[in-house]
This record gives structure tokens, sequence and C-alpha cells, in this order.
């Protein structure tokens, strides 16, 4: 991940948005975390994380796929937040995480544990 870490400190993203994008540089392939553990280890709120990841510039190098909503809903993906909860750009975010092995629901939400272990 170091040159995506390099991409995002020569950017010309917020300090906060800098922080945002290089903490799910840690989120292991295979695996998703949610806009609220990022949030609590950042000391922030989800919206705000949410926000800062909206435009990333460096997907899917950056991997703002990996975030999900609290409970396991895929949330939103490409700054949108799609009314019915659906639409093309979820569709994508799902299937690069089925690309990864993440498992899902019959209801369309991540099965297993949500990664926790940021520094």
């Amino acid at each position: 991940m170091q040159p995506q870490l390099e991409r995002i400190a020569t950017s010309t993203k917020t300090p906060f948005q800098k922080r945002v994008l290089s903490l799910l540089c840690q989120v292991p392939r295979g695996q998703v975390t949610t806009y609220g553990i990022m949030s609590k280890h950042l000391g922030s709120s989800p919206r705000a994380v949410g926000n800062a990841m909206r435009r990333n510039p460096f997907a899917p190098q950056v991997p703002c796929h990996r975030v999900v909503a609290t409970g396991g809903a895929l949330g939103g993906f490409k700054g949108e937040w799609p009314k019915n909860g659906e639409g093309i750009t979820l569709d994508e975010k799902r299937r690069l995480l089925r690309a990864e092995g993440v498992r899902f629901d019959g209801g369309g939400r991540v099965v297993g544990s949500m990664f926790d272990g940021f520094i």
C-alpha cells in the first residue's frame, strides 16, 4: 500500500480526507469495516467519514468499497446513496467485494465480523 499512501500524502485532499483515505489502506482484502468503526478510530462521525470518501480519486486501489454501513448493509458508493438501496454503483461495490471473497446473506448484508484492527 506504500504507493497509495504516497499518492494520498501528496494529493490536494484536505488533512481529514487524507487521514480517512490512509486509514482505508489498512482494511485487508476480503474484509470490510464500517463507517462507524472508522469514525470512532478517527474521533469523528460516520457521515464525515463517508463524505471524505465520497470522491475517492484513488479507487479501487484505496479500497473505499471495503466500507459498509453498520449492520452490514452496503451503504453508499461513489458518492451515491440510492433511496431504494440499490443501483449500478452498489452492484459494482458488491461485485468488487465478492471478487475479494466477501460473502452476503439473503438480504444482501455482509456476513461475518467487521475489521476493527486500525493502528
